[in-house]
């Protein structure tokens, strides 16, 4: 039964958001359909912190945690190995990839992953991941299921690409493609936007959400019957990468940790990464943004900075462990972002500077929900080239220079 028209009048008076039938008289049957299927299955709720921004999130007291370093990993390395290997032969480890997002900063209108980073013949960031997991499935002699998470705004592009491109080498049986649920985006009023007359403006709503859409499109059910116990969650954008690395899963396994996290040596105080700590005694990460100048200056009991490793995006959860994390319901994120929309005339408008809020749960507050995490310290010029601008830090151009260093050719 789809929502009727004066269903969806009540719940968005509710929530005053009536605007967003004006156009309704005009719409054909299909748009009217579409307008009244995507009132039905938005929250609204959301909306209402717009006004509450500086509420959201306080952070607790911030102290420094023990990260496993680089000397302590060499000395166990062949143990560690071992162990991830035997877990990942026997099915229990499967990979995550969180690919929700556009190459709109790269200058493209395709999925992040479809972009080109070759210089004499084609390389896609999707390729790139698949060599990186690949070198995995050659080891243990066993395809890893691979979960690759979309957005309906680049679903469709995502798969054709994958089938297009043979799936880059990989057994198709072994991955599944879910998407992850949408967020209205709104004015500074919370008053939410129209993309098109029959449409709101969505945006994805942070990659804190993947294990629920998970579990909405029925791959946790289909990844539990598989019998894997391990996810190794990962992002699009970093070309280097080693996915379902055997000495990390073994490294976690071994230390009893409900997670692992690989974090990297920062290149400066105020990087732009997320700072391993514990709050509140709990593990957490600090956004770089959040980072005083107190805890940048902090030193450790060896005169080093006490929050030195920076998160990137690859992390090790237990499966048991996210059932009990997604019966919480995680911290909100208000996101300041340019948004297309209608203007007031109906005409579409593309913003140059920040217009309104995107809503967004983030997978780093999902490690602060767990007892124990295993920071794993990775060297960043061989397994950090994140693809975040087009030219300057962590751009195209940067990662293709350590893609070169690191024998890769593009």
């Amino acid at each position: 039964m789809r929502m009727e028209y004066a269903e969806a009048y009540a719940k968005l008076e509710k929530y005053g958001q009536l605007h967003v039938l004006q156009y309704f008289d005009e719409l054909s049957g299909y748009e009217k359909e579409a307008l009244l299927a995507q009132i039905e299955t938005t929250d609204f709720e959301v909306l209402k912190q717009c006004g509450h921004k500086a509420e959201l999130n306080p952070r607790g007291v911030i102290t420094p945690i023990e990260v496993m370093q680089l000397p302590e990993i060499e000395t166990k390395r062949e143990r560690y190995t071992q162990i991830g290997l035997e877990a990942i032969k026997a099915g229990r480890v499967g990979a995550v990839l969180l690919a929700g997002g556009m190459g709109t900063r790269l200058g493209s209108d395709a999925p992040k992953g479809v972009y080109n980073i070759g210089l004499t013949k084609d390389v896609f960031i999707f390729q790139r991941l698949i060599e990186n997991l690949m070198d995995v499935v050659r080891m243990v002699d066993a395809w890893i299921p691979l979960y690759v998470m979309t957005s309906d705004k680049n679903h469709e592009a995502t798969t054709s690409f994958f089938k297009e491109k043979n799936y880059f080498g990989y057994d198709p049986a072994y991955i599944t493609f879910f998407m992850q649920d949408m967020a209205p985006a709104a004015d500074y009023d919370g008053k939410v936007y129209m993309e098109e007359k029959y449409r709101m403006a969505t945006s994805p709503n942070g990659n804190g959400g993947w294990f629920l859409s998970m579990k909405k499109w029925g791959v946790a059910d289909k990844m539990e019957e598989a019998g894997v116990e391990w996810l190794n969650v990962f992002a699009v954008d970093n070309v280097l990468q080693r996915i379902a690395d055997p000495c990390f899963v073994g490294a976690v396994i071994d230390t009893d940790s409900v997670v692992g996290a690989k974090v990297v040596k920062k290149s400066a105080p105020d990087e732009k990464v997320g700072a391993m700590c514990l709050e509140d005694g709990r593990p957490s990460i600090v956004e770089y943004y959040d980072m005083t100048p107190e805890l940048m200056e902090a030193k450790d009991a060896q005169g080093e900075p006490a929050y030195n490793f920076g998160v990137i995006l690859n992390y090790l959860f237990r499966v048991k462990d996210l059932e009990e994390i997604v019966a919480k319901k995680l911290p909100l994120h208000i996101v300041e972002k340019k948004i297309p929309c209608l203007d007031e005339n109906g005409m579409p408008v593309k913003p140059e500077e920040p217009n309104g809020c995107k809503f967004e749960q983030l997978v780093l507050d999902m490690i602060h929900e767990l007892d124990s995490c295993l920071p794993y310290e990775v060297v960043r010029e061989r397994e950090f080239a994140p693809i975040k601008n087009k030219t300057g830090i962590d751009s195209v151009e940067s990662a293709r220079e350590l893609c070169r260093q690191n024998g890769i050719e593009l």
